[in-house]
This record gives C-alpha cells, structure tokens and sequence, in this order.
C-alpha cells in the first residue's frame, strides 16, 4: 500500500464472544493489493438523469482569494450544497478462527452525495464494501436503510438507493474545468460522528497521479482538511457545484520524519459519473477495455522466478487470449515504460479504451518477446 489511505472510519466493533476483545480490537481492513485483478481500466459512459449547472459547457466559475465565485460566499456554497450531503453508516460481519474463534460485527462511517431526489446516492466503494447493512441519514436527520444498486474497485465509486423523495441533489458540475487555486469545499461526516461539517481551501493539483492500494487513479488534489468519515462526501467548486468525490487523503510523516499536512483527494467527477451512469443502469461498469489476464506479483526473484507481473491466468474469449499471452509470462514493458507492478500497468491503462492497442514485451522461459493486444471490453 503506498502512504496514501483512504479515508474512511471504522467505528465500534459488536462481538458475540467475550474473550475476542483483545484480539479484535483492531480496525477492519480496506482491501488488499490486485494481484489477480483483472486488468482493466475506464472510459465514457452514460450519465444518469441528475441536475447539472447550466455552466457546465462553458467557463467554470473563477474563486478569489477571499473564497468567493460568481458572488457566494463559503456560507452560501455551503448552504446550497448542504443538503445533498448524507451520513453513512454499515455494519460488516466477519469470521474468526482458532480455539477463540467466532463471529463479530464492525461498524464504519463514512459520506455520501445524493444524486437524484427520489433516493440515488453516489459513496465510495471502499465505504460500503462487505457490508451487510448500510444505513443514510440525511440532512433533515430522517434514516433510511439503503441497498447497493452498483458498486466498482477499481474507480472506488458505489451507487446506494434508498426510498425516499423529494430529496436534495447536487448539482453536477464539470471537472475539467478545475484550475490550481480555484475554491474547495469539502463536505461530510468526519470520525463518523460530525455529519454536515464543512472545510474548505483550494484546488491543489487538478490532475494528481495517485496510487491507492495499489490502484492508479487521476485524482483532484485538495488542502482543504479532510478526515476518516470524509470518504464518499463531496468536494464543491465555489459555486456549490459538485466537482468531486472525496476518497483519500495523506497524513502523518514521511519515512524521512517530514510532517505530513493538507494532502486530500477526491475523484473527478466527471470521472465518478461515468461509472455512476453505468452502475445505475446496468449495475456494472460495462465499457472498460481490458487484456484480459489474472496477473500475480513476484517481489524477490526465487529460483526461475525474476521478480515482477506475472500472467497467472488467460480470460476465455478475451484480447489476450487472442493475441497469443500464456499463463507465467513475465510483463517486462508496456507500450515501451518498463513494468515492476500492477500499478504501473494500472497508469497506463488509465488512458486507454476500447479499440486501442497495447504492445507488451513479454518474457517467456528466459525468452523476450513482443505481443500487440487489441483491447476488448470486459468479457462474461
């Protein structure tokens, strides 16, 4: 994992045997890395039927220094924006084994963006993943429980529902037109507890490379303050404008002692509304090119084996298949950037799409080769 973290706030924990206190007292876990991921990565989709600005096609609004954009005020962004910020909480239920062994509960926090007004809700995957019940306040503190409609790993991007109407959406803005120094303002349910809190500060990259459990992302970058609970919750430009969804954040010190301060990331929302459309309409993401591998990650050579991405597994039917990958081919280089692990594979896949090519220098039994794959869309 790289020293980016997502963040997100597991709460108290409920077990049904006494004696696992100690032993279970730490946080539950966010996932692990991809070896076996299938590799894949991300293009357009539909858009569901939201509320977007009318700004959109045109210029993004400009902040000044005083946090203000076409006349709001932080107050005013916060108060437009507000309402259409939910809490999240979920309760997750796990195994343990051995002579203690037993079940137990976990519950976390996080936030969420309410979409539409009859009851669609945009979150993190992270915030929802292997929960066996969520549940949404919203802003006027009614509850609701809530099923997943879709969820996706690799954008770190779930789609809720809950039966309600008459609800508060965002409104959509575009993230491409972020600029360094424009207006952020975060907005969720920090440590799970303080529903509705807001920070604000400016754009700090608006095209951050990230690695996040081993996945790459493209990522907005912020100062404004976030915290465990914030994942899921929304970044707005300074017109109350959704622009992003909040995901990660870097905190504490470097391995060289430096302190770590106002490192917080979101996911373009232009990007986590791509994924949304397809989630809300097909439950998945269904227009991502892939090669169509299960891959492994070798970290020390040990006898044949020289450290690196492996093919573990051909995908029937896929690119891969067709362009002649086997199973224990070594990725040496990648349309000619060299390949140490998922990641890198993960960076640039990130641009690609359906039709693209991708040459691959594979090692195969001590012998290199070169194979060009034509990427396909995700294949059953």
């Amino acid at each position: 994992m790289s020293e980016y973290e997502y963040d997100y706030k597991p709460e108290r924990k409920n077990r049904n045997h006494p004696v696992l206190t100690a032993v279970l007292a730490g946080t539950l876990g966010l996932g692990g890395g991809f070896a076996g991921g299938y590799v894949a990565s991300r293009t357009a989709a539909k858009t569901p039927a939201v509320v977007y600005t009318a700004s959109e096609s045109g210029t993004s609004p400009t902040a000044t220094a005083s946090g203000t954009a076409t006349g709001m005020t932080i107050s005013q962004v916060a108060a437009k924006a507000t309402p259409s910020i939910v809490e999240i909480v979920t309760e997750v239920t796990g195994q343990t084994y051995g002579i203690w062994g037993g079940t137990y509960t976990s519950n976390a926090a996080g936030s969420g963006v309410i979409l539409t007004a009859d009851g669609y809700i945009i979150t993190n995957n992270h915030v929802i993943k292997d929960a066996t019940t969520i549940n949404i306040t919203t802003y006027d503190g009614k509850q609701y429980p809530a099923t997943v409609v879709g969820a996706d790993a690799k954008s770190d991007i779930a789609v809720l529902k809950i039966e309600a109407s008459n609800l508060t959406p965002a409104v959509i803005g575009d993230s491409s037109k972020v600029q360094v120094g424009d207006t952020a303002v975060v907005i969720g349910n920090p440590l799970g507890t303080l529903g509705g809190s807001v920070t604000n500060g400016i754009i700090s990259s608006a095209n951050r490379l990230v690695t996040i459990d081993n996945e790459s992302m493209n990522l907005i970058q912020t100062d404004a303050a976030i915290n465990n609970g914030n994942s899921g919750g929304g970044m707005f430009d300074g017109s109350g404008n959704l622009i992003g969804i909040v995901n990660a954040k870097d905190s504490g010190t470097t391995s060289s002692g430096a302190i770590i301060e106002g490192l917080g990331f979101a996911i373009p929302i232009n990007t986590a509304m791509d994924v949304a459309g397809q989630l809300m309409e097909y439950g998945k993401v269904t227009n991502r090119p892939t090669i169509g591998v299960y891959l492994s990650q070798v970290y020390q050579s040990q006898g044949q084996y020289t450290a690196g991405l492996y093919i573990t597994d051909i995908i029937a039917g896929s690119a891969a298949e067709e362009a002649g990958l086997q199973a224990y081919d070594r990725i040496v280089k990648a349309d000619g950037q060299d390949i140490e692990s998922y990641s890198d594979l993960s960076a640039i896949m990130l641009n690609k799409k359906i039709g693209d090519t991708m040459d691959l220098l594979i090692d195969r039994e001590g012998q290199e080769m070169t194979i060009t794959v034509t990427l396909t869309g995700t294949v059953e």
